[in-house]
């Protein structure tokens, strides 16, 4: 088995890599557990994908953890994920600052519970001074939602006579002030983008991957950071 640690140049990372994190419920299913537990062996895969994009020198990670669709899931798998996502903060938000982690919330906050919500502003507030790389958690998000939004801050905001630009908009989304996303992966053998993170991945590389989140480590992202630098991207030139 190659060790695409080694083979990755490292002069030539992605700065921005965004995952859809699919195949929680399928790995439990397999495995004849709950639901839920699929979601909490998911979370823990979280830890060792930061230190891997940190080791690469990746400067920010987005994760599709909830979606404004997710809503029409069984009540119980919603609150079970609720319940995970504070105990992920509770855990692991002293390593998080020894990283130098930046945590940052794409998506609305209307309709999470309120415990989920404060955790969130307090993880968020107490790490906004850390540099090392963001990962911006991608909860209760969809990216038409996103799209609908910015233009209605937009106009809610414009000067008299003043014209939408892209730079002008782009101030108004979830991800201000973030690159475009480069690499966007999906999880589980699925083939689309879920309404995610729209504008950004304009001319991100997709790579699609038949290993279930849970499953997910980090040869894994290795292996894809490398075939990312394989690609030629050309941003329409030629």
């Amino acid at each position: 088995m190659k060790d695409y640690s080694l083979l990755i140049d490292r002069e030539s990372i992605p700065r921005h890599v965004a995952i859809i994190m699919d195949g929680n419920g399928r790995w439990a299913r397999r495995r004849s557990l709950p639901r839920v537990e699929g979601h909490r062996r998911g979370a823990q895969v979280i830890e060792s994908l930061m230190d891997t994009a940190i080791d690469l020198g990746i400067e920010v990670v987005s994760l599709y953890a909830f979606s404004t669709e997710n809503w029409s899931r069984p009540k119980d798998e919603i609150a079970g994920i609720w319940r995970l996502l504070e105990m992920f903060f509770e855990a692991n938000i002293d390593a998080i600052m020894k990283k130098g982690v930046l945590l940052r919330h794409s998506g609305s906050m209307r309709r999470l519970p309120a415990s989920t919500r404060r955790i969130i502003e307090e993880s968020v507030a107490r790490t906004r001074g850390n540099r090392a790389i963001t990962l911006n958690f991608c909860l209760n998000y969809g990216g038409r939602q996103e799209l609908v939004e910015a233009v209605n801050a937009w106009a809610a905001s414009k000067r008299q006579g003043e014209k939408l630009t892209e730079r002008s908009f782009e101030r108004h989304l979830y991800t201000a002030g973030l690159p475009d996303v480069d690499l966007l992966i999906r999880t589980s053998g699925e083939r689309r983008v879920s309404n995610f993170l729209l504008w950004q991945i304009a001319y991100a590389e997709m790579i699609f991957t038949s290993v279930l989140w849970p499953d997910f480590r980090p040869r894994h992202l290795y292996r894809m950071i490398y075939e990312y630098q394989q690609r030629d991207r050309r941003f329409g030139g030629l």
